[in-house]
């Protein structure tokens, strides 16, 4: 095999035949959904951390979430007055470099706090291209690992050269490993996602080509590229062990990219970090775009997530009855080139025993209403939607006032008699109904912030 990525070896190790998959750089979460105020719990790689900003050193910490002293949670404390990390149980805090700097319950005199049994494990952490990164394995290693980038100028955030790029994220019910094999599948785009990304009229044959495969990735190609060939070719890079992308350039929509980052949290859970990078020939599109509130672009995004997430929640533990990614090759019948790079993959996480959770079983499968929750998986931890929720909330409870008020209102001008009693009745009733109406309407975008349709847009 040839080798064409870019990629440093040291990530996943410098062992050249495993790739370890904590000696990698993950994106945990975007930097415009975390609180500076308030600790955020999260969890990668099975191992609890709370995320806080330091505003002594003006940089995102992240630390294992328990306090040596009895184990508490930290991401149930507070940020205190002189910008430490305060734990909730008895008031232990500590600084950006994870040291105990007091407690409380010891005499003046005590130095308890200067024990290393008084700190707290910290992770590496980085800021690149709006994403908060963590990197769980040996500290020394993380300034040597290339942090994974997708292939688009950025400033501060922001993308340059005429590019404009969308983000959603979610908490998927299925393993990192589930979520890459999917994505890395154009051709499964047609059927499950018709009528949302996709139509069934667009499927072809799919002829893909590995291009180059080594420890950190692969690359390959799409030479015809999708809807039968009309957009172009399509290049597909996967940069081990989270992210992969499509590229596509096409007279139509100018260049546009799929990228996923994939970031594993527990077994059968990972969190999705999916951007959708444009650079349109036309400027139109663009404004649409932009001018969309992404609240309400998180809303689609995740009617798209939920096309397939149920079926793929319970695909994977039949690939487990059936031996796992290491008898990928017996359970999964691939008789075609479409399924090129989902063996690829599965042949990479096997050859470099880049399973993440080695040994480790599927928790029982959750319910349909458990599949299809959007409030937990992605609202409550998004900033745009949180507060999109709880503004229709408090719209909502608005309108109910005003809309009895305004009942009140009439039933005091009827009783009255007056001469404008009619008038101002039908204002009042007029009121009452278009309040009602607003109210139905907003009740509606409040459930689709919560949860998803149990019928997918391709059955419908």
């Amino acid at each position: 095999m040839t080798t064409a990525l870019s990629v440093p070896a040291t990530a996943g190790g410098n062992d050249p035949t495993r790739f370890d998959p904590i000696e990698s750089w993950y994106p945990v979460f975007y930097i415009e959904d975390l609180d500076k105020l308030t600790p955020t719990p999260f969890t990668l790689l099975d191992r609890d951390l709370v995320l806080w900003w330091d505003t002594q050193a003006q940089a995102w910490r992240a630390f294992d979430d328990r306090c040596p002293h009895r184990l508490a949670r930290l991401s149930e404390g507070r940020i205190a007055e002189d910008g430490l990390l305060e734990c909730p149980y008895h008031g232990w805090a500590f600084t950006g470099a994870g040291t105990c700097d007091r407690i409380p319950q010891q005499l003046p005199d005590a130095k308890a706090e200067t024990s290393r049994r008084a700190c707290v494990k910290s992770l590496p952490t980085t800021v690149a291209q709006g994403l908060l990164f963590v990197y769980p394995g040996t500290p020394d290693l993380a300034a040597q690992t290339p942090v994974p980038l997708m292939p688009v100028p950025m400033v501060d955030a922001k993308p340059t050269d005429g590019w404009i790029v969308l983000n959603t994220f979610r908490d998927l019910p299925y393993d990192a490993a589930t979520l890459l094999e999917n994505v890395l599948d154009p051709s499964h785009l047609p059927y499950t996602h018709h009528n949302s990304v996709g139509k069934r009229s667009n499927a072809s044959p799919v002829e893909l080509e590995v291009v180059s495969s080594d420890k950190s990735g692969f690359t390959g190609t799409w030479a015809e590229g999708p809807r039968k060939g009309t957009l172009g070719r399509q290049d597909t890079t996967f940069i081990a062990p989270c992210l992969m992308w499509h590229e596509l350039t096409s007279k139509q929509f100018g260049e546009t990219i799929t990228v996923v980052y994939a970031t594993p949290t527990r077994k059968g859970e990972c969190r999705i970090f999916a951007r959708f990078p444009f650079k349109f020939a036309n400027k139109l599109p663009a404004f649409f775009i932009s001018a969309t509130p992404q609240w309400y672009s998180h809303i689609n995004n995740n009617a798209i997530l939920e096309d397939d997430q149920i079926f793929l929640h319970h695909q994977e533990r039949y690939l487990a009855h059936s031996g796992g990614s290491e008898n990928f090759s017996q359970a999964f019948y691939l008789p075609t080139k479409a399924d090129r790079f989902v063996f690829e993959y599965r042949q990479w996480l096997n050859n470099y025993h880049a399973d993440p959770f080695p040994g480790q079983v599927f928790q029982p499968p959750l319910a349909t209403e458990q599949l299809l929750d959007r409030y937990h998986s992605h609202t409550e931890h998004c900033h745009s939607c949180r507060t999109a929720h709880k503004n229709i909330q408090t719209a909502k409870q608005a309108i109910v006032v005003i809309a009895i008020l305004a009942w009140i209102g009439m039933t005091i001008l009827a009783l009255s008699g007056g001469e404008n009693a009619l008038n101002l009745g039908s204002i009042a009733i007029g009121i009452v109904g278009g309040g009602a109406l607003v109210w139905v309407v907003l009740n509606r975008l409040q459930i689709r912030l919560e949860r998803g349709d149990r019928i997918p847009a391709r059955n419908r």
